[in-house]
Order: C-alpha cells, then structure tokens, then sequence
C-alpha cells in the first residue's frame, strides 16, 4: 500500500474512546489557530449513503451476509476516499485528516466474519495512512464503559471484542513489519491523559511544522 502524508487513523475495539477523542482533537487544533491547520475529522463508516446503510445493519435493522457487508466497507470507503471532496483530495491539498476507523477495522472485524481474503482483496488497493494510532484497552472495561449506551450493535459482545483485540494486535505487528507508523496509546487513562498522549504524537508530524 502507498502512504497517504497528512492521513491519520485512530482504531481501536468498541469502547476505546476514539470517537470521544476525535472530538477533543478537534477542539485543540481549533484552539491553535497560529498553527494555521487545516483540520477535518472523519470516521466510518460515514454518513454518506452507504455508510447509513451499514449503520443500519450494526443496529439490527437491516440484515446482510457477511461478505455482503464487507463489500458495502469497502463501497464506503471508495467514496469517502475518492468522492468530491473526499479524503485523498483534502489531504493532497495540504489539510489534516483524522478518521476514527479505517481499512484495518475491515481487516479485523470482517475478517473474524468472513475470513481474511475477502477484507483483503477488497481493500487492497486503499493508502495507507501517514500515522495509525491504536486505542489500547482491555475488552471488559470497554464493555462497562458502554454499559451506559441504550443498546449495543452487533458486534459490542464481548466475547467478540476480545476476539477483535486479538486480531488487532496481529494485524498491527503485520502493519509494523510492513513500514507504516504505528503508536499504542493507553486507552484505560483518564480521557484528558488520552488526549494529552494523542496529542503528543500527533504533533509530531511534519504537517505541524509547516503550519507555524
């Protein structure tokens, strides 16, 4: 896979707290407005079309095969990469994109659902982002930090996510061994520790640098 400069991934097992970070990211790089920062927070799926498809699906109202649902992954991404607008044409023109899951979600989640070489074949040909940054934390306290939502999605079990963590730590060794940059943040931290650790990180990209 090609990298993708400006292009940072957050993932993580449900319950990590990348969505609730994101957020915190975006309201710190809007604090630093000296930096001149082009910032745009992303996830999938999205909430383009097929994305609210899936989102339908991880809510139960709507049923697919697996591999059915893996395509529509991949449908998602091509979009939200490609389409007007889309990530490839932000970050080629110099803005900071951070999306809170991406091709290793697929790699993880779908290929527990459906084997490897599907997830693989289809998303194969995506960049690979400049930056991963992975949301270390231990399944069962993910699942109490959920406990407060009104219902869980499909895959929120937690005899599932500790077989995502799992897999994740796989692909993520794979990732390294490959050349992309990959960071373990402690998850289990208080949310304002997390931000903190993300940001060192995340500051550190060259991007940051050219802004001042």
């Amino acid at each position: 896979m090609d990298i993708l400069d400006n292009f940072v991934v957050f993932e993580g097992i449900d319950g990590s707290g990348t969505s609730t970070q994101l957020g915190l990211l975006e309201k710190k790089i809007n604090e630093k407005k000296e930096q001149n920062i082009k910032f745009y927070p992303t996830f999938e799926p999205t909430d383009g079309e097929i994305g609210k498809m899936i989102r339908q699906a991880l809510k139960k109202n709507l049923v697919f095969q697996a591999d059915t649902l893996a395509r529509l992954f991949a449908a998602d991404r091509t979009e939200h990469l490609y389409g007007s607008d889309g990530v490839f044409h932000r970050c080629k023109a110099g803005e900071l994109v951070v999306c809170d899951r991406y091709v290793l979600s697929s790699l993880v989640y779908q290929g527990i659902e459906c084997g490897d070489e599907l997830p693989l074949n289809l998303n194969s040909s995506f960049p690979a982002p400049q930056l991963l940054l992975f949301f270390e934390i231990d399944p069962q306290i993910a699942q109490q930090r959920m406990g407060s939502r009104p219902s869980l999605e499909i895959y929120e079990k937690l005899d599932f996510q500790k077989k995502v963590r799992e897999k994740y730590h796989s692909l993520l060794n794979w990732y390294r061994e490959t050349g992309f940059q990959v960071e373990i943040i402690d998850a289990s931290q208080n949310v304002e520790k997390v931000a903190n650790d993300v940001w060192s990180v995340l500051s550190k990209l060259p991007i940051f640098k050219k802004g001042i």
